[in-house]
């Protein structure tokens, strides 16, 4: 974009308009992830904030680089004046009344576009964005449909009382995963018992899978084992376990002091990434930095989001 900002105007209109188009929090932050591309920014903001303050931190960071976030803020005004909708709003009680209250909002923002295209005198820009964003929209709901998918496989597992037939599914269930968020399987997963074997390469670190669905939660033995076929290799190399049952207080007692080369994954961190409150790669980056900065090897999710 070019070198003139968005006026105050507009950005007060932006907050305002997000600040009610949508009653919940979740809703809010499904709308957020597809409009912006930049997923960490959507998963650091306080969502135990309330709503209008999570506005507020959202654009005043975008605001604050405006040369390099103005595409993101002029995508983000654009959708949000694009909304007809509310019939989600409607449902709640006093409906009418915020139906009316969203709708003035987003006839304010609308305004304020007028008068940024005026600015901007780029048109061809503003329909760029928009295209960009309808490709965006359509991987998006690709996403979307392929967790649902996996969302039920994963639920009907749960009735599954033979351990290697739930063990062959949750292998089929976690390769989808990985395809579905891009994290280059360089090896087969394989089934050893009730244990899943693999590697990937994500973030340009490799690393070594386990994975159990086992009724007991994964004890030191375990955990010791993976630490150690990850030290006989390369530096650049970590380890990922997966325990759909979690983890014993021994093992991760005999892992808070020493310095890990692993990290930790529940049935409830699959869970919020399978019904889509967070996607892999953010969950993996937020623990992965908790394990490098704390030594928490076992980050949980409620501590997330």
């Amino acid at each position: 974009m070019g070198t003139k900002k968005i006026s105050a105007a507009a950005l007060m209109a932006l907050r305002e308009a997000l600040s009610v188009v949508y009653w919940y929090k979740q809703d809010l932050e499904r709308f957020l992830r597809a409009c912006l591309y930049d997923t960490p920014l959507i998963t650091h903001l306080n969502w135990n904030a309330y709503k209008r303050e999570i506005v507020s931190e959202l654009v005043e960071r975008l605001a604050k680089n405006e040369p390099a976030n103005q595409d993101a803020l002029l995508r983000l005004m654009i959708e949000v004046s694009q909304i007809t909708d509310f019939s989600h709003l409607a449902k709640l009680d006093g409906g009418a009344e915020k139906v009316k209250k969203a709708k003035d909002a987003v006839v304010a923002l609308r305004q304020q576009i007028k008068g940024l295209d005026e600015l901007l005198r780029d048109q061809k820009a503003i329909e760029e964005t928009r295209a960009r964003h309808h490709s965006h929209q359509k991987k998006i709901s690709g996403v979307v449909s392929a967790l649902e998918q996996l969302n039920t496989e994963f639920k009907a597992l749960i009735r599954e009382t033979n351990p290697h037939k739930r063990g062959y599914k949750l292998e089929k269930i976690l390769k989808g995963l990985f395809d579905v968020f891009d994290l280059d399987p360089r090896a087969s997963f394989k089934i050893i018992g009730e244990q899943i074997d693999g590697a990937f390469t994500f973030d340009n670190t490799d690393y070594l899978l386990e994975a159990k669905w086992q009724r007991n939660p994964v004890n030191v033995g375990d955990l010791d084992r993976l630490q150690a076929k990850v030290s006989r290799k390369l530096d650049n190399t970590l380890g990922l376990y997966v325990s759909v049952n979690g983890y014993s207080e021994d093992g991760l007692e005999a892992f808070k002091y020493d310095r890990p080369k692993l990290y930790l994954v529940d049935g409830a961190d699959l869970m919020a990434v399978l019904e889509n409150r967070i996607d892999l790669q953010s969950l993996l980056k937020r623990k992965k930095r908790e394990a490098s900065q704390t030594g928490n090897i076992y980050l949980r999710i409620s501590e997330i989001i």
